[in-house]
């Protein structure tokens, strides 16, 4: 609580650490992807693509943090743009499985040099125990969380 009793004291709450990480890592992402005509959303995309080959929009979007209209806007900006193909008829129901292109491959790659050197610069003054350790704690309250463990 905070010193008055009412809400969160922002300086010791954890889940406002997060986000406010969470924060400073994207607006970081975004300003070394804007040079590469690229956007956080795009750049997860592509990787998700080069990851997964034919994932369809609704799990492009579950991986992308993005609404599947969203995901659908994007998709067919990338398709235009030459970045991403998908069949002109689905070869199963009615999901249009998206590929990368060799275009949509070259700019991932330029895009992953830059994420990385953030990941690099995030990482900066930490051991590699810490690192380690820091990757376990945040996958551990992920998985709490998104188990519904309450913690009793």
């Amino acid at each position: 609580m905070s010193q008055d009793g009412a809400g969160v004291d922002l300086e010791t709450s954890l889940g406002y650490l997060l986000k406010e990480a969470s924060s400073a890592l994207r607006a970081t992402m975004e300003e070394v992807l804007r040079p590469l005509g690229m956007s956080v959303t795009r750049y997860a995309c592509l990787e998700l693509l080069a990851q997964r080959p034919g994932l369809s929009n609704s799990e492009l979007a579950r991986g992308a943090f993005v609404s599947r209209q969203s995901m659908n806007v994007l998709l067919q900006a990338l398709e235009r743009e030459g970045y991403v193909a998908r069949p002109a008829e689905a070869p199963v129901g009615r999901v249009l499985p998206a590929r990368l292109t060799p275009l949509g491959r070259r700019s991932l790659q330029r895009a992953t040099v830059a994420v990385r050197s953030v990941e690099v610069r995030m990482l900066t003054g930490m051991t590699e125990t810490e690192q380690s350790d820091a990757f376990r704690l945040l996958r551990s309250m992920v998985r709490s969380l998104r188990d519904g463990n309450d913690g009793t």
